[in-house]
């Protein structure tokens, strides 16, 4: 498939780069008028996922996967949620553990690769509910969990799930995480850092053995962190293994639905490789769109309740290419 042309021109004025692009809606963007109804689901290894419904009686389900330190309740998550629900789609945005509010029980946290637990929420979604078409949409981080998922189900995707779109994701994680350590990324990184130190002092109370407190506090960046505490409770041999074998785009290849991908150009935390321009121009069920301005998870349109990200993925889940 060719590499789509991107309709989004740019944003308001006062958003003149990437960074305030990336900024702003992260921390003034309010989305009103979501009521969710929220339900806990056990894990096939003993733990538990909340995930998060917004009903409208419709025959079509949007499942949403949030971004690094986010929940449910982001802005992005509850923007999609409610243009979709305004066009008759049910919603459902699940939480990866230790978001949404609630420590989980497992000594472990969530990751970029941790397509099991939106396999967990895809599972019991069919197992106790019925809709006759299902879409997924990931951003961030969890764009990546489900570009991963569908690669690795290939084949034996659940016949309900007909079509993908993703935004601002990592396709490969090692290219972005190099990102966080440039200066002009410092605020993201030191954003992230500390809101993941905070919860692994959380988990350091349930699994003192575990996590070394000392240590935490003289971590100052992600590959410390990522190789002290990331790698070590998910089984990994250091923040470099980690990264490459969690990377989505060692299954990308496999996927086997009309998957959209939007990566601003200006994204200041997506390195080069997450652009997978060539797997595009191979492979017909990759529709890669990669807009001039956007930042990540911004697309502000002036004057608009709705990102043009929003609106982007509406048009693509309605069979508009």
């Amino acid at each position: 498939m060719p590499i789509l042309k991107s309709s989004y021109g740019r944003p308001p004025s006062y958003l003149f780069n990437g960074h305030l692009e990336t900024i702003i809606p992260s921390l003034f963007r309010r989305v009103e008028g979501v009521q969710y109804l929220r339900e806990k689901i056990s894990t096939p290894d003993g733990d538990f996922l909340t995930i998060d419904w917004s009903r409208v009686g419709g025959e079509k389900l949007l499942i949403i996967s949030h971004g690094l330190e986010g929940d449910s309740k982001r802005h992005y998550a509850m923007g999609l949620a409610k243009l979709f629900n305004l066009n008759g789609v049910d919603v459902v945005a699940w939480n990866n553990r230790t978001c949404g509010g609630e420590l989980n029980l497992k000594p472990i946290l969530y990751h970029h690769g941790a397509s099991y637990d939106l396999e967990t929420v895809i599972r019991h979604i069919q197992t106790h509910h019925f809709y006759k078409e299902i879409f997924l949409a990931g951003i961030s981080m969890g764009g990546a969990q489900t570009l991963k998922y569908l690669g690795e189900q290939g084949q034996d995707l659940p016949k309900e799930i007909t079509r993908a779109a993703v935004y601002s994701t990592p396709c490969n994680l090692p290219s972005s995480a190099e990102t966080l350590k440039y200066r002009s990324n410092l605020f993201y990184k030191n954003r992230f850092l500390g809101k993941l130190k905070k919860k692994m002092e959380a988990k350091a109370v349930q699994f003192p053995e575990l996590i070394d407190l000392d240590l935490l506090k003289k971590v100052k960046n992600f590959d410390e962190f990522d190789t002290h505490f990331t790698a070590k409770l998910h089984g990994y041999k250091d923040a470099a293994d980690f990264y490459r074998s969690v990377s989505a785009d060692n299954w990308m290849d496999k996927i086997q639905i009309p998957t959209l991908i939007v990566n601003a150009q200006n994204d200041p935390l997506l390195g080069p490789e997450c652009y997978p321009k060539k797997l595009a121009e191979s492979k017909p069920e990759i529709l890669l769109e990669m807009p001039k301005r956007g930042g990540h998870t911004g697309f502000v349109v002036k004057n608009q309740e709705f990102t043009w990200a929003e609106y982007r993925f509406l048009e693509f889940f309605t069979g508009k290419n």
